[in-house]
């Protein structure tokens, strides 16, 4: 197990960096000058020839690729100019590692900036997460088990019902009513697990409510699936044969063979809602990554561009590498490949 997890986090690092290489090359090697990107829409000759030096884009693009990598790891100085550094030290902005880059329209660095943001996202996206798999998979059980009766029925239809809305039109009809007009949730407002994690979960629990409202019912019918494929097996009736209990039937080898392609599944959905949860921060006013990627797209940010990028792609996969470790997991014969 540990060789077949370390293959894995080696894939993964090398993924990482293919990305970030591509990444750097879209943006910083296209044909217009990236430095008219860094002042927003109110660029001068001056501020986008002052913004090439101070970021380091009049340097070959390998050499910015290196310097980006450095700073990850060693931090970096803005500008890189040792001379300028001497002549105005309280001109230079050094970057502490992890450096992910500097702003000037921000006139902040962007580790920062994104260090406000990220909790923000994380927590919407794992929130809503738990509460998907947990009653998506647990009504998915449920309906399979009672196949064709009112249950199954029920919750087939009524998932179908929800999963038709989109996640823009169920979160403000929930802000509206129930937290506007009746008053039975608090407004949204983020606050820090650590600084009080009931107030964390209040400002977050509407967001949570709407992304996983429509992940439950895509996760019923995909459980149900699964699970009447699987339960149609000659091995469950071999185990039934030998005196296995129904409990033990359904949990241990049904539950455990139909979670593999649950567990895929997850794994995407799960890096697609961290990388994107721009709509609920949208529809509620949270102050998370996407917002910040819509607000440096808007104002020409590239310093601030490339950075989300990276992560968003980096949450991906990472969702990824724990979802292929849950495989091994669940199913031993993946570690042999």
């Amino acid at each position: 197990m540990l060789y077949y997890i370390i293959r894995r986090v080696i894939a993964a690092v090398i993924m990482l960096v293919v990305i970030s290489m591509a990444t750097f090359a879209l943006f910083y090697a296209m044909p217009s000058d990236p430095a008219r990107l860094t002042c927003g829409k109110t660029c001068t000759p001056a501020s986008i020839k002052a913004n090439r030096h101070y970021l380091g884009l009049d340097k070959p693009i390998t050499t910015q690729y290196a310097d980006f990598v450095s700073g990850l790891f060693t931090g970096r100085e803005y500008p890189d100019d040792p001379a300028f550094a001497k002549a105005n030290p309280d001109k230079v902005t050094h970057c502490p590692a992890p450096c992910l880059g500097y702003s000037p329209q921000r006139t902040s660095l962007v580790s920062t900036y994104i260090s406000e943001r990220w909790p923000v996202s994380i927590s919407i996206a794992l929130g809503a997460f738990a509460i998907w798999i947990t009653f998506g998979v647990g009504f998915g059980i449920i309906a399979a088990l009672t196949r064709g009766r009112w249950p199954d029925r029920l919750l087939t239809s009524s998932s179908l019902f929800v999963f038709s809305f989109p996640t823009f039109f169920l979160g403000l009809l929930i802000y509206s009513y129930l937290s506007i007009k009746y008053q039975f949730f608090p407004a949204p407002n983020y606050v820090s697990i650590f600084d009080s994690p009931v107030g964390w979960a209040k400002g977050l629990v509407m967001a949570w409510i709407v992304l996983a409202a429509v992940y439950v019912a895509s996760y019923i019918r995909l459980t149900r699936a699964y699970m009447l494929e699987t339960m149609g097996e000659d091995y469950l009736r071999t185990a039934r044969a030998k005196g296995a209990t129904e409990r033990s039937v359904v949990f241990r080898h049904t539950l455990r063979a139909a979670l593999t392609p649950v567990v895929t599944v997850a794994g995407l959905d799960l890096g697609i809602v961290l990388a994107g949860t721009v709509i609920m921060e949208q529809v509620f006013g949270y102050q998370g990554l996407g917002r910040a990627a819509i607000d440096a797209v808007t104002q020409s940010d590239l310093p601030m561009i490339v950075p989300i990028v990276l992560i968003t792609a980096a949450l991906i996969v990472f969702a990824n590498l724990v979802v292929d470790i849950l495989y091994g997991v669940i199913d031993p014969r993946v570690r042999i490949g």
